[in-house]
């Protein structure tokens, strides 16, 4: 039995549902046959916090991670062979999450074995051993985590998108769509959803602030799935509006029908006899003096998902997207701080919409998740206040926490069944892949020990925190003692 508290703070605001999706990716990438998880809201004396990256993901993950390196130092196992015998695999309740959903798209293993390739991960150990060996008062540490993140809103009603498309006599474009762009590249992706569709250039295309008066009804950008289900919206305004031009660049090409017209290269021509051709402009202004709209909304609803609040059980992710991340460093037992010495990460984005914008993705969210897992420490007085409260008092990660050895590699032939153009989710999922971080610190921390059974270390894994964890590593650690009344 896991149970999970949530400090809900003085409102409810979105802990409900961030306390659901902990409790839906306790299990991370693990095959648990016999688990009751439980979640509770605490209410409490201080502010009401929001959601923030993972969305309760990161805090569930967190706990089994934790479990399964004290399994492995228990059974004196390596502890990335009892992550890999424990992943999903196979066919039936072997492949069925806690809740009941099964995985169709299992690629847990793939990414594992690839990492541990492109890694060297079992050469490395062994060269770490003997690091350790001769080093007293600093050590290294080699981890590998997985990441198993599920890919839709946890309220169904959220999981739809609009768009609204109007193209101009000249052939110009301008673009709406229901999702927000926070430097993440979501209105990259969408001109070039679009630009592919059309079979134009993106150079064509005018992206629009989001307007509520051009695309109504928005659900959040957010639960990863901006791209997904607006590029699936612009998708569906461009194929409306092809509808209505391919019958325009038939007749101008005097073809009997509209059939097998491809729009590509910035015109429009017949699969069958390719050396027939007009351009899209041509096309366009032809619509226009046919009296043919040359507006098309758009929309989207992802399919096949469903969630039973009785039972708690269901299919609440149309999809899963996958990771797995090698990470090495060096603890110094002195002052308890650590140098992140190379980094090395699979991941799973499906058939990228952009290579580049993914990339920056992962290692984005990989730094912040490290940040979040090592220095990121909030601190209340006695009072309630919060002392953290700026960039002099509350540590984040800056450059010189990034290796210098960061290799990031997206999955190749990796088409997703079901989805824009066959791309995956990357907001969320690289976010738990920091958990490596964590592990590799605490494989660091072990080794100032005998082969201790459990290693006592806390998140952030602040220099204080590691440096407690040394000490209690180094001396055997208490027993508890229970006072009988006489």
């Amino acid at each position: 039995m896991l149970d999970l508290y949530s400090d809900a703070g003085w409102s409810l605001d979105l802990s409900p549902p961030v306390l659901l999706r902990a409790m839906l990716h306790a299990d991370n990438a693990y095959y648990i046959p016999n688990v009751e998880f439980k979640g509770y809201l605490t209410k409490t004396n201080r502010v009401s916090n929001t959601a923030f990256r993972g969305f309760g993901g990161p805090q569930g993950m967190m706990v089994i991670e934790d479990i399964l390196d004290r399994i492995a130092r228990t059974v004196g196992r390596p502890a990335h062979e009892v992550r890999e015998q424990n992943f999903y695999h196979g066919d039936g309740d072997t492949n069925t999450t806690h809740y009941g959903q099964v995985l169709t798209d299992n690629r847990i293993q793939r990414v594992w074995s690839e990492v541990k390739t492109n890694a060297r991960y079992d050469d490395r150990s062994l060269e770490i051993q003997t690091f350790n060996q001769q080093q007293r008062h600093r050590k290294r540490g080699l981890a590998i985590t997985p990441v198993k993140f599920g890919i839709s809103f946890n309220k169904k009603i959220y999981n739809q998108a609009g768009a609204l498309i109007l193209i101009y006599t000249d052939g110009s474009i301008q673009l709406n769509h229901g999702g927000t762009e926070m430097g993440q590249g979501l209105h990259t992706k969408m001109r070039q959803v679009a630009a592919r569709s059309l079979g134009i250039e993106t150079d064509r295309i005018r992206m629009m602030h989001t307007s509520t008066e051009k695309v109504p009804n928005t659900s959040a950008t957010a639960a990863s799935s901006g791209s997904d289900l607006n590029g699936q919206a612009v998708k569906d305004a461009c194929e409306t509006l092809k509808a209505r031009l391919a019958p325009v660049a038939a007749q101008l090409l005097d073809l009997d029908g509209p059939e097998e017209m491809v729009f590509a290269d910035s015109e429009v021509y017949c699969l069958t006899a390719p050396h027939l051709r007009v351009p899209f402009t041509e096309v366009v202004l032809a619509a226009y003096e046919a009296r043919i709209s040359l507006a098309a909304t758009g929309f989207y609803r992802t399919p096949n998902i469903s969630w039973d609040p009785a039972t708690y059980s269901g299919r609440p992710f149309y999809y899963f997207a996958y990771g797995a991340a090698v990470s090495e460093v060096e603890v110094d037992g002195f002052t308890g701080t650590f140098k992140l010495r190379q980094v090395d990460i699979v991941h799973d984005v499906g058939e990228s919409l952009n290579p580049l914008v993914d990339q920056g993705q992962v290692e984005g969210a990989f730094v912040q998740g490290m940040g979040w897992l090592t220095m990121e420490e909030l601190v209340w007085d006695d009072e309630g206040r919060i002392r953290t409260f700026a960039p002099s008092t509350y540590k984040i990660p800056t450059i010189s926490e990034v290796p210098e050895a960061f290799h990031v590699q997206l999955l190749e032939r990796a088409s997703q069944d079901g989805t824009i153009y066959g791309s995956k989710a990357v907001g969320e999922p690289p976010f738990m892949l920091a958990f490596s971080v964590r592990e590799a610190i605490r494989a660091a921390v072990g080794a100032f020990g005998d082969r201790p059974d459990w290693v006592p270390l806390t998140s952030p894994a602040t220099p204080e925190a590691t440096l407690k964890a040394i000490d209690a590593i180094r001396q055997p650690l208490a027993q508890p003692t229970v006072a009988v009344a006489g």
